[in-house]
């Protein structure tokens, strides 16, 4: 049997035993506390994600660095490589009557190598300022083919034989010529200035005809050459 003091104690601990259950179920818990605290704080987490981006959109994701660096990049060469293109070409063609008008007037700038140089200027003078019969040897050459064409065999011999004549003469002519050629060089530029093959230049512009020379004569017939 259970004496009354003990009957006291047993539902009194019983008793205590409810009362601390029902604080447990009462009282928040950690997890409960940090759970509350999440759901609390997340409206404002999302107000502050759909802020105004940089890009002065709302609610739009900043962009990249790697995307901003490829955005500003501009092509090296025109995106119309057609214009571009023609653009070449009017500048070479630009570039190449230039050169032509320098040639044709002697600037030395656009001469070839075989041209250039105050000696070589002094021929195409001495040689532009005199009318040779070597320069029409073209013309004379023309009229001999011509000639052979005809079928009578009298003027076909005759024609040929004109011709070599006038071989024989322009031969004559320009070797003359480049003795005389040579001559005025010296004294113009000393005896041991001169440029090696004057003569042969001097007969290669002889026996062109003077409206098809180049450089073109930059003086007249008859012009003293100094």
């Amino acid at each position: 049997m259970y004496e009354p003091c003990q009957i006291i104690t047993v539902v009194w601990n019983i008793l205590s035993g409810f009362s601390h259950a029902g604080n447990l179920k009462s009282t928040p818990t950690t997890e409960d506390h940090v759970t509350k605290k999440t759901s609390d704080e997340t409206p404002e987490t999302v107000e502050n994600d759909t802020a105004v981006s940089p890009a002065g959109k709302k609610g739009a994701p900043t962009p990249k660095r790697s995307d901003q660096v490829a955005a500003n990049k501009r092509p090296l060469v025109p995106n119309d490589r057609k214009e571009a293109r023609q653009r070449a070409r009017a500048q070479m063609a630009e570039q190449r009557e230039r050169a032509r008008v320098g040639m044709a007037n002697g600037d030395e700038r656009y001469l070839p190598e075989r041209d250039r140089g105050p000696q070589k200027r002094y021929i195409r003078d001495w040689i532009d300022s005199r009318t040779s019969l070597s320069e029409f040897m073209l013309p004379f050459m023309f009229l001999v083919i011509v000639a052979t064409f005809i079928p009578i065999p009298q003027i076909q011999v005759y024609g040929m034989f004109a011709l070599w004549i006038f071989f024989f003469i322009m031969v004559i002519e320009c070797i003359f010529a480049g003795i005389r050629i040579r001559k005025s060089l010296r004294e113009k530029f000393g005896e041991t200035r001169v440029e090696r093959g004057v003569r042969w230049y001097a007969a290669m512009r002889m026996i062109q005809m003077r409206k098809l020379r180049l450089p073109k004569p930059q003086v007249a017939r008859g012009e003293q050459i100094r």
